[in-house]
């Protein structure tokens, strides 16, 4: 019988980690790159909440990922409005052309 143990969802966490670095390294588009970083904040919540489990505080690895989930919230809404200005001026959501913002 298998029994699921901290290793495990410490590689899960490294994966979605991993998943999330490579598409905000990788990705040109504004909205993928924020797909990116909820990996990582996600990525952090698994481990806050894995250690909480197999560590001696029981109930710390808990609040600390309803803060991160409060965290991932409040970024999404602020990337959203700012996406919806950035794509006003630009018309498009290429990261690449924010550069044409200044001046």
């Amino acid at each position: 019988m298998l029994t699921i143990g901290l290793t495990h969802y410490l590689v899960l966490a490294a994966i979605l980690f991993c998943c999330g670095l490579y598409v905000m390294v990788t990705k040109r588009n504004a909205v993928g790159i924020l797909i990116g970083v909820e990996l990582v904040l996600n990525a952090a919540g698994v481990n806050f909440v894995a250690l909480a489990r197999y560590g001696p505080a029981a109930v710390d690895g808990q609040i600390a990922t309803l803060f991160v989930i409060v965290l991932a919230a409040a970024e999404a809404a602020v990337a959203i409005a700012i996406l919806v200005n950035y794509y006003r001026a630009l018309v498009t959501i290429d990261a690449d052309q924010g550069d044409q913002l200044r001046g």
